[in-house]
């Protein structure tokens, strides 16, 4: 089994290779390629690689290479991870909206349009070349905004599916809260990427998701900067990209007092190179744990080995609504439980979604479909369409001014600006 992953010069590709290490029975990888145009750092973190699949027995060859096309060669999976721009132009998506008092976000928000912007058309060149090389392989879309990516894939008629860490993180949250094992958690995870709620946690046919809020509500609303009452009025527990939204100018004055998230990362990469150059080391470090994306190879691994085994089982993926969410349009991109196998991804039967959620979900999607057709066709009016249509900015004076804003911060990546 070839596996490649696009964007395989991130310094949080060791969490990745980790679990394809633990995880070989699920997933037996006979290859294993990581193509990044950056070759110093695919270096330095293939080297890691290398160190940590010997290190814990893995047969597996693992390669590096800088040419895309002989990368996705014969593979029969092709996970997407990368940064249009890198942290410098994730930085000026975190830092120019702020000058509107609006939140400055990679995955929503204005900064969250500027980099779908730079991504889905870059995207949509490697799932090509893909399906000329291999039309059977499968696209894992990790790259964020994961929603719109996934959309711009599936409506292009690539096989792919979308995947988010969020439900993974609260299954393991949730199972050491309860003292049972994550396998026993099933999720009533509904929404859209990065703007989910948690409406049941199952364990043994109970949802204990009231008792776990009883008990909980503090600990859970602290990981959110969310109050535990708003935790306690709704019944729910929401993804932490729902602060955006219910407290977003309280989050606005956070972010103009502190630096940017993409300098603080920018940092820990550094420190996480110059961990990755020690030849000695054969592990991922401690430290990768502040870099983000905690659990994503656990959830990688099952995803790609549900597609390629034809295994069949229950996923949190970002899937094709197909009526599951009715009052959605089919080819929306939702992210529910699903099964998961050789043919895809069906979500499960959803309960009706309350209109407290449901209204935020469909302004969302709207939002969506205009921010794909500004990435597919290009155009300062289709911008200025989504961004009037976002509910964190949603006023014509804003929506000009950030118009501009984006244009000017991403003219090198926007052949049309």
């Amino acid at each position: 089994m070839k596996l490649t992953v696009v964007g395989g010069g991130s310094t949080y590709t060791p969490e990745l290779i980790d679990g394809f290490a633990r995880l070989r029975d699920s997933l037996p990888v006979s290859e294993l390629v990581l193509v990044d145009p950056a070759a110093d750092r695919l270096e330095l973190v293939g080297g890691l690689a290398r160190r940590i699949f010997a290190k814990q027995g893995h047969p597996g060859r693992i390669v590096t290479t800088s040419d895309l096309d002989e990368g996705i060669e014969g593979a029969d999976a092709v996970l997407l991870q990368l940064r249009v721009g890198g942290q410098a132009a994730r930085n000026s998506d975190e830092t120019w909206p702020l000058e509107c008092g609006c939140v400055g976000q990679e995955t929503t928000g204005a900064g969250g349009l500027a980099k779908a912007l730079r991504t889905v058309p870059v995207v949509l060149d490697i799932a090509e070349r893909v399906r000329q090389s291999n039309p059977d392989a499968w696209i894992i879309d990790f790259t964020n905004p994961v929603g719109i990516v996934t959309r711009a894939l599936l409506t292009e008629g690539h096989k792919a599916v979308g995947l988010c860490n969020v439900a993974i993180g609260f299954q393991r949250r949730f199972a050491k809260f309860l003292g049972v094992t994550p396998e026993e958690v099933a999720l009533d995870h509904v929404g859209l990427n990065h703007l989910t709620w948690e409406r049941g946690v199952t364990v043994n046919g109970e949802n204990v998701l009231p008792k776990l809020l009883a008990s909980h509500a503090g600990e859970l609303a602290d990981d959110l900067k969310l109050p535990p009452e708003l935790l306690l009025r709704l019944g729910v527990v929401p993804s932490y990209y729902l602060r955006y939204f219910y407290a977003h100018d309280e989050v606005v004055r956070e972010l103009l007092e502190k630096p940017s998230r993409a300098a603080e990362v920018t940092k820990i990469e550094k420190e996480l190179l110059d961990l990755y150059a020690d030849p000695t080391l054969d592990e991922k470090p401690a430290l990768l744990e502040q870099r983000g994306g905690a659990y994503y190879s656990e959830a990688a691994v099952a995803l790609a080995s549900s597609l390629l085994n034809d295994i069949g089982d229950v996923q949190v993926v970002n899937t094709l609504n197909n009526g599951a969410l009715p009052f959605l349009p089919d080819d929306a991109v939702i992210e529910v439980p699903a099964t998961v196998g050789a043919a895809g991804t069906t979500p499960l039967p959803i309960s009706p979604l309350e209109p407290l959620y449901a209204g935020l979900v469909a302004n969302l999607t709207a939002y969506e479909n205009l921010a794909l057709e500004a990435a597919l066709k290009g155009g300062a009016e289709r911008v200025f369409n989504a961004l009037l249509a976002h509910p964190l900015i949603g006023q014509i004076e804003y929506a000009n001014a950030l118009t501009d804003k984006l244009l000017a911060h991403n003219r090198e990546y926007l052949p049309w600006a």
